[in-house]
């Protein structure tokens, strides 16, 4: 049969929180199986999910956080490393507000920062190999995000050189990746340097076409950018290992457009929706993505400021579920189709 996608499954790491059922690995995979979930993805940063550390040194301790997940009938989907990655490379800019995505040993001191990161992704990287998984997802790092729509114009040079030291620094990670068998799904965001189509290409170019380089297909992202998220899966299908189910609008308006006029979440024109409340075309994702026969798992990312995350993550499963395709193994006109498996009829057919 061919392939079909997996799911539905839950990134955890919008309801990880301090009171139960988020506060520890087996209480939230009973939530999400509860709702029914049959993945789950895991925030490595978050220790109330996992040691990253240990993960990476012991496949014993993975094999209980398997059992932890199997025990509530739930498969691990992936292991993220979104903010570690994001730290990977940095732009000064961002100094102050990025130490609350890393340990308070390393705040105030960038190059430690950079280095305890780079750790954590090569961490993620072993204990992705340690679950017995094949894909693993993160984000690229920033380095001149700041300067995307430059005034004054930005010096020549700049981007060239920026995506240079991106690819310098993740060609020797994705190396990690590629003796650990895992691909690595970036997700293409803004507030990353990879953040569409074109930046991948960069991106790839930069890290000699790295065959673990891969995308994590968020079409949330490409709503706000007015990207065609179809298109995009006809482009790349070969590089989707991951996909991250998420919602979106863009509604502008005579006072915004793309960039929201720095509003909040609620007033802006481009935002984020639960499944089903936006304008992304599920329909059509699911069936191109099932036409190029990604059979990986369909992960709902919940990230909506209207609705609750409660609310959000028990309409998920059901919107995901029937948007899975189940896909067929015969032509629908196979029973109108005779035996064509002759080659002399053929022949016959076509008068030779």
């Amino acid at each position: 049969m061919p392939a079909t996608i997996k799911g539905p499954a839950i990134f955890l790491a919008q309801f990880a929180g301090d009171a139960a059922p988020f506060n520890n690995l087996d209480n939230i995979c009973k939530w999400a199986a509860s709702l029914g979930y049959k993945g789950v993805q895991i925030p490595t940063w978050d220790g109330r999910m996992i040691d990253l550390k240990k993960a990476a040194e012991s496949k014993t301790y993975c094999d209980e956080i398997k059992g932890t997940v199997a025990k509530h009938g739930l498969t691990i989907t992936e292991l993220s490393t979104h903010l570690q990655g994001h730290l990977v490379v940095a732009n000064p800019a961002f100094n102050d507000v990025l130490d609350a995505f890393a340990p308070k040993e390393v705040h105030s001191n960038p190059t430690a920062r950079r280095d305890w990161a780079r750790q954590q992704v090569r961490w993620g990287a072993a204990a992705s190999k340690n679950m017995g998984l094949t894909s693993h997802v993160s984000f690229t790092g920033s380095l001149v995000w700041p300067y995307l729509y430059s005034w004054p114009p930005r010096p020549p040079g700049l981007i060239e050189e920026g995506f240079t030291e991106l690819g310098k620094t993740w060609k020797p990670l994705l190396d990690a990746f590629e003796d650990a068998g895992v691909d690595v799904g970036f997700e293409l965001h803004p507030g990353e340097d990879v953040m569409d189509g074109i930046t991948f290409e960069m991106f790839l170019e930069k890290t000699g076409n790295h065959k673990r380089a891969q995308i994590n297909y968020d079409p949330s992202h490409f709503v706000l950018q007015q990207l065609d998220y179809l298109e995009f899966i006809d482009i790349y299908h070969e590089r989707i290992c991951a996909f991250h189910v998420k919602d979106a609008e863009f509604n502008p308006t005579g006072r915004q457009g793309v960039y929201s006029g720095f509003q909040n979440w609620v007033n802006r024109a481009g935002r984020f929706r639960s499944l089903g409340d936006g304008q992304v075309d599920f329909t059509g994702i699911f069936s191109k993505l099932s036409q190029y026969g990604y059979d990986s798992w369909a992960v709902l990312e919940w990230e909506c400021c209207l609705k609750s995350s409660d609310q959000g993550a028990a309409e998920g499963a059901p919107f995901i579920a029937k948007h899975i395709i189940q896909t067929t193994g015969k032509a629908f006109d196979d029973f109108a189709a005779g035996d064509g498996s002759s080659k002399a009829l053929v022949k016959k057919m076509l008068g030779l």
